[in-house]
């Protein structure tokens, strides 16, 4: 017998890590998962904003904690995983979504500056999915959720110029496909999101280049809204989703149609 429809959706008893969970869309889409009933471990790297989030998250009844962590150190990112378990006896969702950028000309760009974008975007992104898979596959399930963007599918020679995030955003796509073919098997599905703009601390920096041109151009012609993320990421997260994996899904209003 098929599940109800409200079934497929309901992540009651499900466990969730959301890097980047204190603030922006990363808030946005830990919310929406603890609305359909899963728990949080969320990190984030400035314990100012992470405790306010908990503590918002808190008063609302989510059942929720955080952890500081930088997903480029490997032994931070093993902590987290560890400590996910420990406090709420598993792991089945990680949204990989925390993300930096870098702003400059490719003839001037650093290589430590590049560094630091792929750092964090890329091999982060690795770190965060080698762990949490590693433990989804002692119960051969699991859906991993990579925030791409679609920098990684469009550039645009009226900027912005962000060679790096670009690049990690492609290189996180690539990724995507590759654990889901590497674990499909196994019952782990790996997908992503790649958000359009939305008002965001990272995007509200080169938002006003792009506006203008949204209006004008996209199919849908405005910024993406606060709420606009929070349907596809428990749907990826979810029974909803359990024949789809390896793929990309742009929420972008359709600029890259």
């Amino acid at each position: 017998m098929t599940k109800h429809i409200s079934e497929l959706f309901d992540l009651t008893g499900k466990v969730a890590i959301v890097t980047g969970g204190s603030r922006g869309i990363g808030k946005e889409m830990a919310e929406a998962l603890a609305e359909a009933g899963a728990s949080l471990m969320l990190c984030a790297r400035r314990p100012e904003w992470l405790d306010e989030t908990i503590a918002e998250f808190s008063e609302r009844g989510f059942n929720v904690a955080g952890m500081i962590c930088d997903v480029s150190q490997p032994d931070q990112v093993g902590g987290l995983v560890n400590t996910t378990v420990e406090k709420f006896g598993g792991l089945d969702i990680l949204v990989n979504n925390a993300g930096i950028s870098w702003g400059a000309m490719p003839e001037d760009m650093t290589v430590e500056q590049w560094q630091k974008v792929i750092d964090v975007n890329l091999t982060g992104c690795f770190l965060m999915a080698q762990a949490a898979g590693r433990e989804m596959l002692k119960n051969n399930s699991g859906s991993i959720i990579n925030i791409a963007s679609i920098a990684g599918m469009t550039s645009s020679a009226n900027g912005p110029f962000y060679s790096g995030y670009v690049a990690s955003k492609a290189g996180l796509i690539g990724l995507t496909r590759e654990l889901a073919a590497s674990w499909g098997r196994r019952g782990i599905r790996v997908n992503a999101i790649a958000p359009g703009f939305f008002h965001s601390r990272l995007a509200d920096a080169v938002i006003d280049i792009y506006e203008r041109s949204i209006q004008e151009n996209n199919v849908i012609p405005r910024i993406g809204e606060e709420g606009e993320l929070k349907g596809i990421i428990v749907f990826l997260a979810s029974d909803a989703s359990s024949y789809i994996t390896g793929q990309t899904i742009a929420v972008d209003g359709g600029m890259t149609v």
